[in-house]
């Protein structure tokens, strides 16, 4: 991934059997120095367009088909504020399928009701009950009836929504992403390179791109 090349390095005091010395250090990416986006860039709508994720595509395929560099993956990802991509990326059908079975066991528990939604209910053209709310099984409300002035009881409102029927619709959920647009990705580019760097100053700072921890183990 072409964003690590922009990460900087810590060194920590080695831990390793290996090492020979207490004065040994081992360098490691900081994972702790994330990009993101500047904060004016990120409240613009103007600096996205929408993207909707096909089938198993990766953050690298998106990348590749939106910019032609699949290492740009990780602007996919920080446009979006993805931190966990395990977690906040649709998964692969088979991954689906594997998570959704140890969830809830088998195939068949699948099919189970996982809660009720509300259908849209209307009268004369005019939404009495919206539709997509949680309610119990067998919801019904009661309204008044301009047409015939008194109240009437709705018919049940309430749909089952499967265990597979919620699991999907969380998931296609986050296939709804934004993508910085091409004309715009150097601004991001630029951006990130001032604020990877270590800035000088403090016991830690070795350059822009190295700090290190101190080694108690130096003093005992």
């Amino acid at each position: 991934m072409q964003y690590f090349r922009h990460v900087p390095e810590f060194d920590y005091p080695s831990r390793l059997k290996g090492a020979k010395q207490i004065s040994e250090y081992t360098r490691v990416k900081n994972l702790f120095k994330r990009a993101k986006l500047a904060d004016d860039i990120f409240a613009d709508l103007s600096f996205f367009t929408k993207y909707k994720i096909v089938g198993d595509e990766r953050p690298d395929n998106v990348a590749y088909k939106v910019y032609g560099d699949a290492t740009l993956d990780w602007l996919v990802l920080i446009a979006n504020n993805i931190i966990n991509q395990t977690d906040e990326w649709p998964l692969a059908q088979q991954s689906m399928y594997n998570y959704m079975i140890s969830k809830y066991g088998s195939e068949s528990d699948l099919g189970s009701v996982h809660h009720y939604e509300s259908e849209e209910f209307r009268v004369n053209d005019t939404i009495i009950f919206p539709a997509g709310r949680r309610v119990p099984k067998g919801y019904k409300i009661e309204y008044y009836d301009n047409n015939i002035n008194r109240y009437e009881i709705s018919p049940d409102l309430s749909v089952p929504i499967t265990n597979y029927s919620y699991e999907h619709i969380k998931e296609n959920a986050k296939r709804n992403i934004f993508i910085i647009k091409n004309e715009y990705v150097q601004v991001v580019m630029n951006d990130m390179r001032k604020i990877m760097p270590y800035k000088e100053g403090g016991d830690q700072y070795v350059t822009s791109t190295l700090k290190r921890a101190e080694n108690i183990r130096l003093y005992q």
